[in-house]
């Protein structure tokens, strides 16, 4: 069993996903929760069925003028048919007074607090692990994230389909064939590895019924 298997699958986030933190005495990134929520439905299955939250306990704690709301979460997730479950923390201000002295109620701090244990659980199995392993600093870094977001979100052939494709060309022109399938799939392409995996069924479809490549193009 390879114990970085699924976090290798999940440590890298789509940079549309990543918002600066604000109102924190630090700066930095962090997930879009929802993001998060997708990623682990699709690494999981549905929420409730492959993984979910449980709330185990939650409180309000007063620190002057200020009152904190502190939620300890459970996330429970179903991988290889074991069932795994992992606990943490998470708060939220729920009262305060602004830079600008206007006093602040938060009546959405229970809800912000539950998001961040689930966020925080999720974590420790690699998700946005990038983020929190402080790989977001580098520019370099957040480019190939995007490139492997795009490639992930967006697979090309196999080498298999490749190959497939190949022996059914049967002796027709390369380049005429490529020029069909770029407007097949809305983008110039010059290889066929770089080509959509949705483009796979139409072009086994074009090709096994044996009609002239160029004359679509």
């Amino acid at each position: 069993m390879d114990n970085m298997q699924l976090w290798r699958s999940v440590c890298v986030t789509d940079p549309g996903a990543v918002k600066a933190i604000t109102g924190k005495q630090y700066k930095g990134n962090s997930p879009k929760p929802y993001w998060i929520i997708q990623r682990a439905t699709e690494t999981f299955g549905p929420c409730g069925i492959g993984w979910g939250i449980n709330v185990l306990n939650e409180r309000f704690e007063r620190f002057g003028d200020e009152s904190l709301h502190i939620a300890t979460v459970r996330v429970w997730y179903v991988m290889d048919g074991k069932r795994g479950e992992i606990v943490q923390m998470g708060q939220t201000r729920a009262e305060y007074t602004s830079a600008g002295g206007k006093h602040i109620v938060d009546e959405d701090a229970p809800k912000k607090s539950v998001t961040d244990g689930m966020v925080k659980c999720l974590s420790m199995l690699g998700f946005a692990g990038d983020i929190f392993s402080g790989q977001w600093d580098d520019s370099k870094y957040v480019e190939w994230a995007k490139q492997e977001t795009e490639r992930r979100e967006s697979p090309t052939l196999t080498d298999e389909q490749v190959s497939e494709i190949t022996g059914l060309l049967d002796g027709r022109d390369f380049k005429v064939f490529m020029e069909w399938v770029s407007k097949c799939v809305g983008k110039k392409h010059i290889a066929l590895k770089d080509v959509s995996a949705d483009a796979y069924i139409p072009i086994i479809k074009r090709l096994t019924a044996k009609q002239p490549t160029k004359e679509a193009a």
